[in-house]
């Protein structure tokens, strides 16, 4: 039986069509992927559901009855709920606080916590979640941050449940304990919009997946008829072949090294502990660990945007002392994990960003000043090598899909050929054909002699690329080994803080 029901849905931007004419139906009490690459317009069909926005045309059917939903409150009184990739929680708050925000129970002219404690309570035990009710969020996982959401959710009495890209950040034991939640939910005739990038996930908790292309339908299939390698094609509209990346053939002299290196994070608590490890010349090392364990820390000290104790060595030069520009030109690149705020000034064009490392030097500055056309040839040839979709050098960076951002800052940290890129979360949001982009500039990279630390949580990356594997938990590194000596549940268990006996 069809429960949502959005007929001929389009929703145009400035210069962009994002929806053209979609019709998105998914059956009652299961579980539906939603699928397509960066800019196919997954999210702006989603929160044209949810109320944020409201559609140019089309009509919406919930449960064969058409509905106009105004704004997300519209939507919450109509059962539909949505978790975002990036939490809408209040740290400072509680648990319960933040799941009854806004909807509290009265007594009076108070709120009644004992009755809107006990209600949550209900749900948390019901659904078999391990949460204390009266621990602020900040002090919470990832993981028991997102069951927050739902348990969110599920209070306002939500029965279409949109899930954006919900495994984002969680250890493998983590993405089963919710897709257990998920079933259980699904069993009790809850619908359920799943997006996301990974399409092993998709294959395993899915019924029935639509996918988007250029904000049209490619195609909904039956999920346990089809397979990844056909997902992945309808995606991105041709054949996207398997790649079984090699181990690297040729490692050499070590190009970037920590000694008992320890930095507090920006409360004040220690967030690195004693940090030692080593990468080589024609290596890629990936560093696994759920948000939030220090490495976010790490980057930034071994950036020199942090103050840290310990020293760090790029070769054999100790660059403990130095500043950022220091360090880039010693040979330090790094793609940051957060590219909209750390990576990019989205105010500007594409010339001004991939300078940004560089404006100071020739070519791109004579006589304290930066030559505009310098800077605008440099951009197209980037462009050109690194297939960034755009207008031209003077299109400003927000108008770009998530992937050509990405693209963005890539080509601008590899373009000096740098002996130690550090790639902090380099794939994460990016789509299918976006993401083997990166992946493969990186294997590049490598394969060049360059040593290549990878900061990612998503453990399919991690063993595809890496050489060798450590694993970061609570500050320290707890482990270490080559991806074909492990597996993912022995590093999940490490992630989550379970050491070997």
């Amino acid at each position: 039986m069809t429960y949502v029901d959005m007929q001929e849905i389009s929703k145009a931007f400035p210069g962009v069509l994002a929806n053209d004419a979609i019709h998105f139906s998914v059956e009652k009490g299961t579980i539906h992927a939603l699928l397509g690459e960066n800019g196919a317009g997954k999210s702006t069909l989603m929160r044209i559901l949810y109320g944020i926005y409201r559609p140019d045309e089309g009509r919406i059917f919930l449960d064969g009855k058409e509905v106009e939903i105004v704004d997300p409150q519209t939507a919450i009184n109509l059962g539909i709920g949505m978790v975002h990739q990036e939490f809408q929680l209040v740290p400072s708050l509680t648990v319960a606080e933040n799941i009854a925000l806004g909807h509290e129970p009265s007594r009076y002219i108070w709120i009644d916590r004992k009755k809107m404690k006990v209600r949550i309570q209900e749900l948390v035990d019901r659904f078999g979640f391990s949460i204390n009710l009266d621990q602020p969020v900040v002090e919470l996982s990832v993981g028991a941050q997102q069951y927050v959401e739902i348990i969110k959710l599920l209070y306002r009495q939500a029965r279409i449940l949109i899930l954006d890209e919900p495994t984002a950040v969680l250890t493998p034991q983590e993405i089963e304990r919710l897709f257990s939640i998920l079933q259980q939910l699904r069993d009790e005739g809850r619908t359920i919009i799943f997006i996301t990038h990974k399409l092993r996930e998709v294959k395993q908790i899915c019924s029935r997946a639509t996918i988007l292309r250029k904000g049209k339908v490619a195609g909904t299939v039956e999920v346990a008829e089809t397979t990844e390698r056909e997902l992945a094609s309808l995606m991105v509209g041709r054949q996207i072949l398997d790649i079984e990346y090699e181990r690297s053939r040729n490692i050499g002299d070590v190009k970037l090294r920590l000694e008992h290196v320890r930095a507090n994070d920006d409360r004040g608590v220690p967030a690195l502990k004693g940090i030692d490890f080593e990468v080589r010349g024609g290596e890629i090392v990936g560093l696994a660990g759920v948000q939030g364990n220090g490495q976010s820390e790490l980057v930034d000290v071994i950036g020199g945007m942090r103050d840290a104790e310990g020293e760090i060595y790029l070769g054999s030069k100790d660059i403990s002392q130095l500043a950022l520009r220091g360090r880039r030109n010693d040979g330090l690149a790094i793609i940051p994990e957060k590219r909209k705020e750390q990576g990019l000034n989205l105010a500007t064009d594409i010339s001004e960003n991939v300078i940004a490392t560089r404006y100071f030097k020739p070519p791109f500055s004579a006589n304290l000043a930066v030559r505009p056309e310098q800077a605008e040839r440099f951009a197209a040839s980037l462009m050109d090598r690194y297939a960034i979709k755009a207008e031209g050098a003077r299109s400003l960076v927000s108008t770009l899909s998530g992937g050509n951002q990405q693209k963005v800052i890539t080509a601008r940290e590899l373009a000096d050929e740098p002996d130690v890129l550090i790639a902090a979360h380099p794939t994460r949001g990016l789509d299918v054909a976006a993401a083997r982009f990166v992946r493969e500039e990186l294997i590049k990279r490598r394969d060049e002699g360059g040593a290549v630390l990878l900061v990612s949580a998503d453990l399919d990356e991690l063993f595809a690329l890496s050489d060798r594997l450590l694993v970061m938990y609570d500050g320290e590194i707890v482990g270490q080994s080559r991806p074909e000596d492990t597996t993912y549940e022995e590093v999940g268990l490490l992630m989550a803080g379970h050491t070997h006996d």
